[in-house]
């Protein structure tokens, strides 16, 4: 019973855990390079203690080979000198020397050998962790920004959508404007030809004659002759010298 319940709280958890990834995936991608930094760290803390073996080696060779220099020259001397059981024993150290410098450099290639492969690896798998947080990286704004563009075009097709079912009330509205206006029109015609044009025309007449009379009057107090006019002395001249002529 205790172990169901157990298993159903982890489930839960579970499932919670995996709701926050996906509404936080930039959280868990951090998550993630911190993971792959620890990782190099740790791997790069192996590779320097193999290193620091592949310098012991180095130094135990380099230290072997000039011990071999030297005890070859000592045997040579001493057998050169007649001291054959010196010499002897300078042989007999420099043989096993000889082996262990023998062994010693076989280990030394095997281990810059490994040395190498390790840091290859940790290289090739660095580089493939890299890539593959970059891609993620990419992913993770490309899914964004479509996520982005569906919510525009969602709110795009709900405003058709809200758009399109008002269009009967638009037309209504077109319609009363429409009436309203062509309603305008008419009454201004009917208002115009309801006007009486005879009288206005009287009143014109009227108001030009009584202009021309005031500006007769005015010519004649101020002695100007209006051109198209004569005065009445000047027609009673031509009157009697026609009288005359006749």
């Amino acid at each position: 019973m205790f172990k169901r319940i157990g298993n159903l709280i982890r489930g839960f958890f579970g499932l919670f855990v995996s709701g926050l990834e996906k509404q936080n995936p930039e959280a868990l991608l951090e998550v993630e390079k911190e993971n792959l930094r620890k990782q190099i760290s740790e791997y790069n803390k192996g590779l320097a203690r193999h290193a620091g073996l592949c310098e012991r080696l180095i130094s135990q060779v380099e230290k072997e080979s000039k011990q071999i220099k030297e005890l070859t020259a000592k045997a040579s001397a001493h057998l050169k000198a007649g001291n054959r059981k010196l010499a002897g024993e300078y042989a007999l150290r420099l043989q096993t020397l000889k082996e262990d410098h023998a062994s010693n450099v076989d280990q030394l290639e095997d281990a810059e050998k490994t040395y190498e492969e390790l840091k290859s690896a940790r290289d090739v798998a660095v580089t493939a962790a890299r890539d593959k947080i970059e891609s993620l990286k990419r992913d993770i704004d490309e899914t964004k920004i479509a996520k982005a563009t569906a919510e525009l075009n969602e709110m795009a097709a709900g405003m058709i959508n809200e758009i399109g079912g008002s269009g009967d009330t638009l037309n209504r509205l077109e319609g009363i404007v429409r009436e309203e206006r062509e309603e305008a029109k008419g009454r201004a015609r009917v208002a115009k030809d309801s006007i009486d044009t005879s009288d206005l025309d009287a009143m014109e007449a009227e108001r030009s004659a009584l202009e021309e009379l005031a500006l007769a009057e005015f010519a004649a107090e101020s002695g100007i002759v209006i051109e198209g006019e004569t005065s009445d002395s000047d027609e009673e001249a031509s009157a009697s010298e026609d009288g005359k002529t006749m």
